[in-house]
């Protein structure tokens, strides 16, 4: 069985960096939600921004359920996997790693953060840039919103899981 490297963070705080370090380490297989959103529903994207959260919510729990049979595909042939779902709420969070509780795979949680401020800044240049890990331009409106959104996990989410910690504050 492969392993399981499930990636939480609020946005801009490194996970996609992290994601292709750990794609080459481990030989993984990257499944990363932005990019299926992209992909998939970017051409329905609502303008207003009062709209964008509903509409976004329930495409991604359609992406979030079938990335998740894919990844226990490639898992089972023995292939690690890296799972960028966003899970920035805590109750869509809480019954992912429900599945994950009830799956045969080894889970490592890997928490990256940085402070707001920091993640601005990379945000705004992964816009500029738009570099190995830009998936979409993430405007500043949006950036606030999905910041707020942000639930960090509790100690009890955390107890007895393997988890790592990643502290993204530094300059890069």
């Amino acid at each position: 069985m492969g392993a399981i490297h499930l990636l939480l963070g609020p946005v801009g705080a490194g996970k996609s960096t992290l994601a292709q370090r750990l794609c080459e380490a481990h030989g993984a297989v990257a499944f990363d939600l932005d990019d299926w959103m992209v992909r998939l529903f970017a051409p329905d994207r609502p303008a207003a921004p009062d709209a964008l959260v509903p509409w976004y919510t329930e495409r991604a729990e359609r992406c979030v359920e079938m990335i998740w049979v894919v990844a226990q595909d490639v898992g089972r042939t023995g292939t690690d996997v890296v799972l960028e779902l966003g899970l920035v709420r805590a109750l869509p969070r809480r019954a992912f790693l429900a599945q994950l509780d009830r799956s045969p795979f080894d889970v490592t949680l890997h928490l990256v953060d940085a402070p707001r401020e920091r993640r601005r800044e990379r945000v705004a240049r992964r816009n500029a840039t738009r570099g190995s890990t830009f998936s979409m331009a993430v405007s500043p409106e949006v950036f606030e919103m999905a910041s707020d959104l942000w639930e960090p996990p509790t100690q009890r989410e955390l107890a007895g899981r393997r988890v790592v910690h990643v502290d993204n504050g530094a300059e890069r």
